[in-house]
């Protein structure tokens, strides 16, 4: 059976993410008390995120911030805007990510921007996929099949 190049497209389209969930929204800030003021940080300057007991902590080209919220909480509001957790105290903007390197236990060091690097645990590595969508030259890098793949092969 031939499948036309407009249906491939059409196929390629149903599969890939949706443009409004992989492009940070710029209106939204997150509000966070600092010295008796109230800061505003736009999501897609955070690089990184961590659990410090009841807090968070964000971290940022400008700085880090504190904000009095679980990770749980924080991750589902942040992975709109490109935020995987790769740990379970760690969250990371995906937009960051430069570096990817497996591990012989079947973990990952990923490392951002800066340099800062991280380990991807094995209960947190298949969210690993999410940066994988579309990847190109790196077949099998991940275990699962990224959308991208299985369109190419329809």
């Amino acid at each position: 059976m031939h499948v036309s190049t407009a249906e491939r497209a059409i196929r390629l389209v149903e599969i890939l993410p949706q443009p409004q969930k992989l492009s940070p929204q710029k209106r939204e800030k997150i509000a966070i008390k600092v010295n008796g003021r109230i800061r505003f940080i736009a999501p897609d300057d955070v690089m990184a995120v961590h659990a410090e007991g009841n807090y968070v902590l964000l971290q940022a080209d400008a700085g880090s911030y504190l904000l009095r919220v679980s990770i749980s909480s924080i991750a589902g509001k942040l992975r709109p805007y490109g935020f995987l957790r790769i740990h379970r105290s760690v969250l990371v903007n995906a937009s960051f990510v430069e570096e990817l390197q497996p591990l012989p236990t079947g973990e990952y060091t990923l490392r951002i921007r800066g340099g800062k690097e991280y380990t991807v645990t094995r209960t947190y590595k298949s969210n690993l996929k999410d940066l994988a969508v579309c990847w190109i030259g790196v077949d099998g890098f991940v275990e699962q099949d990224a959308p991208c793949e299985r369109a190419s092969e329809s």
